[in-house]
């Protein structure tokens, strides 16, 4: 059997591969940081591990402290997901749309941080 070493098709779809997911990132990475100014922060805020996510829980009306719920298994994912429909119903959308940014994440977050969606304000939790 005979092996080439010359096989540039592979190289050239990796290469091709890594440059698509870059630019995905890089969108992705815009719309957090659009998001964050629909919001009335500061862009860089929403770029920060961490940070981000005590932003988003003071944007939503929650408390920042609640990042570290986000630490314990299990209970991670329902905050979480009580994050994301907060964060719709402060951009004025409803419980569908919420739907559809906890499922289609990569289509619904551009809408909301690109789109006419404008932030209300915190929510109040009584």
């Amino acid at each position: 059997m005979y092996y080439s070493n010359n096989d540039w098709g592979w190289g050239v779809g990796m290469f091709l591969y890594f440059v698509f997911v870059i630019a995905l990132v890089a969108f992705y990475l815009y719309c957090y940081w659009k998001l964050f100014e629909k919001a009335g922060r500061k862009g860089w805020e929403g770029l920060i591990p961490g940070h981000d996510t005590v932003v988003l829980f003071e944007m939503i009306g929650r408390p920042g402290w609640w990042f570290f719920l986000m630490l314990i298994p299990f209970a991670n994912i329902v905050i979480a997901i009580m994050l994301i429909f907060d964060l719709v119903k402060v951009f004025g959308k409803d419980t569908g749309f919420g739907f559809g940014l906890l499922f289609l994440s990569f289509v619904f977050l551009p809408i909301l941080a690109l789109g006419d969606a404008e932030y209300q304000g915190p929510l109040t939790h009584e």
